[in-house]
C-alpha cells in the first residue's frame, strides 16, 4: 500500500493576503484588456485594500509592504494606460526655465571648503574656484536645493552607464554628464518654454545639424541615447571652436554667435570676464556656474550631506526593428508589460504606432517574446489586433466575450485551434486605447511613496482609491511641435 503524500505546507498569512491581491489585480488586467475600465478600477482597489487590511504585528510584513509598492506602480501605469488621448505626449518642464531667477552669495567659510574640495576632486572638466561658483554651490546646499540635486542624481542613475560610455567613446570629459542635469534634469520629455526637448535639450535646427530627425510620429531629441551621442558631438565641436570648456557650455546654452559676439566686443576668450561685463544673457551667466556646482557636489555628496538615496535601476533594454507599422500595444501584451511602460522605453515615439523601420526599446530578456507575439500576427494587421496569452479553461466563446469580437473571428485569426494554457493567441480587435476617447476618465495619481500608508484591519474602505494615485508636475501638458529655433538650445 503506498504511504500517504505529505500534506501541502500552510501558506503564511502574509503569502496568503499577496495571493488574494495578485487574484484581483489579474481579474482588474483582464477588465482592462476588455476595455472594462470601471470594472477594472473595481478589482485594482480590491487589490491593494487585501494589503492594506494587514495587521501591524503580521510576520512577513516586508513582504506585504512590497507587494503592495509594486502593485501602486502596476496600476497606475494600467491606468494611464486608460486615459485622454492614446496618442498625446506629455512634457515635463525643464529646470533651465528657472534657471534666469537664481541668485548666488558667498561667503568666505564657503569659499575656503570649495579651494579644498576641488584640490581633493578628481575631474577631466576643470574645476575653478569663482565667488559665483561658490554662491551656487550654497544655493544647491540649502535645503530646497539639496532636494533637485538628490531628484537629479535619483535619476541620473538610470541613465548614467549609456551617457559615461558615450561621453568616453567622444572623448569629452565625464563631468559633462552634469550639464544633462541643467538642462532637463534627466528627464527624457523635459521641455524648455524656447521649446527644446529631450535630455539635452535640442532644438529642431541644432537636433538636424547632428542627424536628430523629427516626423509626425517621432522625435529622435527624445530619444536618450540618440540625444546624449548628438550633445557629446557637438560639445566637442564647441571644445574645438573655443578651446575652453566654460565658452564651450556657455555656447551650448545660447550658441556659438553669441558667445563669438561676445568675446569680440570685449576681447576676453574668458567666461568670468564675460560674464563680470555683463555680456552674456543672465541663464548663461547662470548657466556654467550652476554646472560646476552641480559637479563639485556631485562628486562630494558625503560632504555635503547628500546619503543613502535611493537610486533609480540602470536602464537596462533589448531593442527591435519593426518592419512594418507596429501597435506598442502589441509587444506590451506579449512582454506582459503596461502600454505606458513601453512608452517611457521609448520615449521618442510620438503615436501608439511606431512606423515601419523604427527601432523599439522593450524590457530585457524579452525580445523572444515579442517575436513569438510577432509570429502569430500578419506583418499588415500588427498596428492594429491584440494577442492574448490563454490561461486554463479559456475558449474561442469566452475570448469573445472577453474582447467583445466573435468567436468565427478569432477562431480564424488562429487557424481555427486554440495552442495550450501559457502560449499567445492573435485576437483580431483593436486596443482600447484607441478606442473613443469621450468613455475614458481622467488618469489616476500614485504617491511618492505608499509603505507608510499600510493600515493595521481597520482601516477605512475609502484608502486603496487614495493610493493609486501618483504626484505629476502641474506643468505636464501636449508636446506641441513648431518652425525651427535659430539659437542651438535656447
Amino acid at each position: 500500500m503506498a504511504s500517504p503524500l505529505p500534506p501541502l505546507p500552510r501558506p503564511t498569512d502574509a503569502e496568503f493576503l499577496i495571493k488574494k491581491a495578485d487574484d484581483w489585480f489579474i481579474e482588474g488586467k483582464k477588465a482592462i484588456e476588455a476595455g472594462r475600465s470601471e470594472d477594472a478600477r473595481v478589482n485594482f482597489d480590491k487589490a491593494l485594500e487585501a494589503l492594506l487590511t494587514a495587521p501591524s504585528n503580521l510576520p512577513d510584513r516586508t513582504r506585504v509592504e512590497r507587494r503592495l509598492e509594486e502593485l501602486v506602480e502596476a496600476i497606475y501605469r494600467y491606468d494611464a494606460d486608460q486615459s485622454g488621448d492614446s496618442d498625446k505626449v506629455v512634457y515635463d518642464k525643464s529646470p533651465k526655465d528657472s534657471m534666469v531667477e537664481m541668485t548666488f552669495s558667498a561667503d568666505a567659510g564657503g569659499r575656503s571648503k570649495l579651494t579644498d574640495l576641488i584640490k581633493a576632486t578628481t575631474s577631466q572638466l576643470p574645476l575653478q574656484q569663482h565667488d559665483v561658483v561658490v554662491g551656487a554651490v550654497n544655493y544647491f546646499s540649502s535645503e530646497r536645493g539639496k532636494r533637485i540635486i538628490e531628484a537629479g542624481l535619483r535619476r541620473q542613475a538610470k541613465y548614467k552607464p549609456m551617457i559615461e560610455r558615450i561621453l568616453a567613446e567622444e572623448g569629452v570629459p565625464q563631468e559633462l554628464i552634469f550639464l544633462a542635469q541643467a538642462e532637463s534634469g534627466y528627464m527624457p520629455r523635459a521641455m524648455s518654454n524656447k521649446l527644446c526637448v529631450g535630455l539635452w535639450q535640442f532644438s529642431k535646427a541644432t537636433g538636424h545639424e547632428y542627424g536628430l530627425m523629427q516626423t509626425a510620429s517621432t522625435d529622435d531629441r527624445l530619444d536618450p541615447e540618440k540625444a546624449t551621442r548628438a550633445a557629446a558631438k557637438h560639445l566637442k565641436d564647441l571644445y574645438e571652436h573655443f578651446g575652453d570648456w566654460y565658452l564651450a557650455m556657455a555656447a551650448y546654452d545660447c550658441g556659438p554667435a553669441c558667445v563669438d559676439h561676445a568675446v569680440m566686443r570685449t576681447g576676453y576668450a574668458d567666461f568670468f570676464e564675460l560674464r563680470r561685463l555683463n555680456v552674456l544673457p543672465k541663464e548663461t551667466a547662470n548657466y556654467v556656474p550652476v554646472i560646476l556646482a552641480m559637479t563639485i557636489i556631485g562628486k562630494n555628496t558625503q560632504q555635503y550631506g547628500l546619503r543613502d538615496i535611493d537610486l533609480e535601476a540602470p536602464l537596462e533594454t533589448d531593442t527591435i526593428s519593426v518592419p512594418t507599422p507596429t501597435h506598442l500595444g502589441l509587444i506590451a501584451d506579449a512582454v506582459d508589460r503596461p502600454l505606458s511602460e513601453l512608452k517611457e522605453l521609448n520615449p521618442a515615439l510620438l503615436k501608439s504606432v511606431a512606423p515601419a523601420g523604427f527601432q523599439v526599446h522593450v524590457p530585457k530578456g524579452t525580445a523572444a517574446q515579442v517575436e513569438m507575439a510577432f509570429s502569430l500576427i500578419p506583418e499588415h494587421k500588427r498596428d492594429a489586433w491584440r494577442i492574448h496569452r490563454l490561461a486554463q479553461g479559456d475558449s474561442f466563446a469566452g475570448l469573445a466575450k472577453r474582447y467583445s469580437a466573435t468567436s468565427a473571428a478569432i477562431s480564424q485569426a488562429n487557424h481555427d485551434a486554440l495552442p495550450e494554457a501559457g502560449a499567445m493567441v492573435a485576437i483580431p480587435v483593436s486596443y482600447p486605447g484607441d478606442r473613443t476617447a469621450s468613455a475614458k476618465r481622467p488618469a489616476q495619481k500614485r504617491p511618492a511613496t505608499v509603505a507608510a500608508s499600510l493600515k493595521p484591519k481597520t482601516a477605512p474602505k475609502a484608502a486603496p482609491k487614495a493610493l493609486a494615485k501618483k504626484s505629476t508636475p502641474a506643468t505636464k501638458g501636449t508636446l506641441h511641435h513648431t518652425a525651427a529655433l535659430r539659437s542651438p538650445n535656447s
